[in-house]
């Protein structure tokens, strides 16, 4: 298959970002339906792609654009079956955000701003998916963490946005500048920086622990990994489809995706270092969930918990576990985020879920669709994300019991906080004249719930309705049986059920009038402490100091006395030396420099 469509799944984004953002920012509608279309038509077109590819097959394009010092500097595209499973979920759920955007940022003024914002963020995105190599990896990585501050910030009026985009840029820089760093180590160890060239390099001459230690920073900062996860909950100030786009279904994913693609320069101290460190923030993220009142924040936490089980897989060494789950997440957490956006949106824009309350009969088509989406998250057999969690839990369980310990802890965490926001959102009497009034969101915004909660949520484990070359890398379909992952989420369940009685007996939230000091323990946000103390009491002081030293010896002794007193001492001399206004003075010099240059005429100096 030619690659020409290649170059139309990455630029059409592209151009419908230009004309919003430069012919349409005050033509919201337009911009709207532009971008809508654009989607829509790359999700066909990827779909046309993945359907002319045969499992194991791949799809390359590549051109020299340059070199730096010998190494040739080239871009390319290469879909492989990493690549085209990437691109489905991308273009597919991407597409029906962008629906559901039409309607949920209906009234918003600024629509022709949010509509360039998500194109731009798509292009990106393809960037990466479909790139051949670290450095047009890494460009697109930046693009990614650009479009993320801009759509997190969509709201730059507010007092809460702006801070929480700074904080999303500020964290993933951190973590960028390891990543970079890896890519300069991968062209001074192996001269490439293409994944074909690395893969066969490492063949032949394995990767040092400090290469893949220092890709592994982009996966901590763009997956929101231990611990630079701490910007993934404050960009929650974002509008919803962002939330749903960016930070559930693509760009936190992008970590993932990375780390599959170069699983061979990983070695066995990296993978160790992601294996737990994913699933002790699976374990505490899943927990911390439990002490959140803000809807989005509450999914958010949801989101840390299923990256963590996520860089788990991947430190297990089952790169193809985590992807599948990246993919199954992404159908059912988009759901989820989209519809906690019709919640907000059916709720006068209301996100305080003790706010909240008998939405299930005002909202039926949306609860469905949740509701099939909390199951298939909580791992309930034979829907999409049990043949994703339980298969981790079960590779978990055989190569490391204090992981599983982990993971298992993880799961009892999702099925009691899954339970608590049925019950406080949909169950129950209403306990607002916003719950009261909540109606149902109009058709743009149901049927992307629809179809990715009420369809692939409960279907894609199955890989039904996903293209055969997206789904070669990955592992045949778990089948049931009893096991430690299997009674691990049977027990987790059974404790869900149990949880959908405990919030029942409180008219606000049940834990926190059981349990005050748990809860406020798993609601104090404990890095950002640790983060705060670290800037207040070490890096102000130390920048303090640095400020005093370049006052005192830059600005003062080298600025004033070196640079400025000096050249005025000679600039003194030489006024009274040589401009005094004496004849005599005037001629004792002239004679002076008369017989200097005399003497070097006859070679006398």
């Amino acid at each position: 298959m030619d690659a020409h469509l290649l170059h139309w799944i990455l630029l059409l984004p592209l151009g419908s970002a230009a004309a919003c953002g430069l012919l349409l920012r005050r033509r919201g509608a337009a911009a709207g339906i532009l971008s809508i279309a654009t989607a829509f038509a790359v999700a066909g077109l990827a779909l046309a792609v993945l359907a002319g590819l045969a499992p194991g097959q791949t799809l390359a394009w590549q051109a020299e654009i340059g070199r730096l010092g010998g190494v040739p500097i080239r871009v390319g595209y290469l879909l492989d079956g990493h690549a085209a499973l990437m691109l489905f979920v991308v273009t597919f759920v991407g597409a029906w955000i962008h629906l559901f955007s039409w309607g949920y940022m209906r009234d918003d003024g600024a629509r022709g701003r949010f509509f360039g914002g998500l194109s731009l963020f798509m292009f990106a995105i393809l960037g990466i998916v479909l790139a051949d190599g670290l450095l047009m990896t890494f460009a697109f990585w930046e693009l990614v963490g650009f479009c993320s501050y801009l759509l997190i910030s969509h709201y730059f009026d507010t007092d809460f946005a702006p801070p929480a985009a700074n904080k999303a840029f500020i964290a993933n820089r951190v973590g960028d500048l390891g990543f970079i760093l890896g890519i300069a180590m991968c062209l001074a160890t192996y001269g490439a920086a293409d994944f074909a060239s690395l893969k066969a390099a490492a063949a032949a001459k394995p990767a040092p622990a400090l290469l893949g230690f220092l890709l592994l920073c982009g996966f901590i900062g763009k997956s929101a990994q231990f611990p630079l996860h701490v910007w993934l909950t404050d960009a929650m100030a974002g509008p919803t489809p962002v939330s749903a786009l960016i930070h559930a279904a693509t760009m936190v994913a992008a970590g993932v995706f990375l780390m599959a693609r170069v699983d061979f320069l990983l070695a066995p101290e990296v993978l160790q270092l992601c294996l737990w460190s994913g699933a002790a923030m699976a374990a505490l993220a899943g927990l911390c969930a439990l002490a959140q009142t803000d809807i989005k924040k509450s999914l958010a936490y949801s989101t840390l918990a299923h990256l963590g089980v996520m860089g788990a897989a991947l430190g297990l060494g089952r790169a193809d576990l985590a992807l599948l789950h990246m993919a199954m997440h992404a159908f059912f957490k988009a759901t989820l985020f989209l519809g906690a956006g019709s919640v907000i949106h059916g709720c006068h824009h209301g996100q305080d879920m003790l706010r909240m309350g008998g939405l299930a009969s005002r909202m039926r088509l949306t609860f469905a669709a949740f509701l099939a989406a909390t199951l298939s998250n909580c791992a309930l057999p034979f829907l999409a994300g049990w043949y994703s969690k339980d298969a981790i839990l079960e590779a978990a369980h055989g190569s490391s019991i204090g992981a599983f310990a982990l993971l298992a802890l993880a799961a009892v965490a999702t099925c009691l906080y899954s339970a608590r926001m049925i019950r406080l959102v949909f169950l129950g009497e209403a306990r607002s004249e916003e719950a009261r009034a909540a109606h149902e969101s109009p058709w743009t915004m149901t049927l992307p719930l629809v179809v990715l909660g009420l369809g692939y949520s409960i279907i894609a484990g199955t890989y039904l309705g996903l293209p055969a070359a997206a789904v070669h890398v990955l592992p045949k379909p778990m089948a049931f049986h009893l096991g430690a992952a299997s009674a691990v989420g049977l027990a987790a369940l059974l404790l869900g059920l149990g949880a959908l009685r405990f919030y029942g007996r409180s008219s606000g939230d049940a834990l926190r009038d059981a349990a005050p000091g748990a809860y406020r323990a798993l609601e104090r946000r404990w890095m950002d402490d640790a983060y705060g103390w670290w800037i207040d009491r070490v890096q102000q002081p130390a920048i303090e100091v640095l400020a005093f030293l370049d006052l005192a010896l830059v600005n003062g002794l080298a600025g004033k006395v070196l640079a400025g007193g000096i050249p005025a001492l000679l600039g003194a001399a030489s006024r009274r030396l040589f401009h005094a206004g004496s004849v005599r003075a005037n001629a004792a010099w002239f004679t002076a420099g008369a017989a200097l240059i005399a003497a070097l005429l006859l070679g006398a100096l």
